[in-house]
């Protein structure tokens, strides 16, 4: 879904950056190419890095993205996670939850491998 981004990198929580979006390519929602912001919620630098979105859509759904890492003897082990507790009932009572499936999640985690070697 992620096409492009614009924004200074992150380094704090509530840091913020602008992600151009296309839902199209998941084939599943009729959305076209969006834009929402991205809001860091947890930075350890080096260790774990969590963010939300805020977009078109309101109030904003509150769920959670991030990556977990631990390194090891080869490198850098990532956890992906994605939490939706706190989404807002608005949301919840629709029952669209989760909107990225777990294999769109182990993709990413592919996408990531490449990108960094």
């Amino acid at each position: 879904m992620l096409q492009s981004a614009e924004g200074a990198p992150v380094g704090a929580v509530g840091d913020e950056f602008l992600v151009h979006m296309d839902r199209e390519a998941l084939g599943d929602l009729p959305m076209g190419r969006y834009d929402v912001t991205v809001i860091i919620t947890r930075y350890e630098r080096d260790a774990v890095l969590e963010w939300t979105i805020s977009g078109t859509i309101q109030p904003p759904i509150r769920h959670l993205y991030g990556y977990r890492l631990e390194p090891n003897e080869s490198g850098t082990a990532v956890t992906s996670y994605y939490d939706w507790s706190e989404i807002d009932d608005k949301y919840r009572e629709a029952g669209i939850f989760p909107v990225i499936p777990e294999a769109g999640l182990r993709a990413t985690l592919g996408i990531l491998a490449r990108t960094v070697e």
